[in-house]
């Protein structure tokens, strides 16, 4: 009996454990795999929470939009950003802006996913951003507009690829077009590994 309670005991912990500050991992959910000049990450994307910005990325993804472009702001104490433009910094049309989910209950921790956005709430379309900190500043209650941002997904393989893109040397294109990589930091390919079913 001891024997079983040890065991049951350790599962929870080990449970516990894969969880991130109550956003768990979802048999169901999404899978991508962005594969980078600087290394491959494994992406979750948290389909029940965020189901609007998911569908988003996901259609991109798919339809391949997000092969050669770029992270191209990338602040080592706060974020890596991306999924906008191609090499020397040329816009890529987008779909319509969806509604601000940030209100899911995800919060901007290390490693996790959020649509990028212009101070208009409700203007998200591809760009996406990876904290690479907790960016509590960022969340729903926290930030100073009252809306923040919307957490969809995280890094669940690769977090020293993060490590090692959130490094890299920047530069100032102009007064409004800062923190651009010196080299550019390419999304070579995007791939969908498993959608929720």
């Amino acid at each position: 009996m001891r024997t079983i309670l040890n065991v049951f005991s350790f599962s929870i912990c080990l449970t516990m454990m894969t969880l991130s500050a109550g956003q768990s991992l979802a048999k169901d959910n999404p899978i991508v795999v962005i594969k980078t000049n600087h290394g491959d990450m494994k992406v979750e994307l948290f389909a029940d929470e965020a189901p609007l910005s998911t569908a988003n990325f996901l259609k991109y993804a798919e339809a391949g939009y997000y092969d050669g472009t770029i992270f191209h702001r990338v602040i080592p104490d706060f974020m890596i950003q991306g999924g906008g433009f191609e090499k020397g910094m040329k816009k890529k049309g987008t779909h319509a802006p969806i509604k601000n989910e940030s209100g899911n209950g995800l919060k901007n921790e290390k490693y996790t996913l959020a649509m990028a956005r212009t101070g208009d709430p409700h203007s998200a379309t591809s760009q996406f951003f990876i904290n690479v900190k907790d960016n509590g500043f960022l969340n729903r209650a926290e930030s100073q507009d009252g809306v923040g941002y919307a957490v969809f997904g995280r890094v669940i393989e690769g977090m020293d690829v993060v490590d090692k893109i959130k490094m890299v040397k920047t530069q100032s294109l102009s007064f409004a077009v800062k923190d651009v990589p010196v080299e550019d930091v390419i999304m070579t390919k995007v791939e969908v590994q498993k959608e929720a079913k």
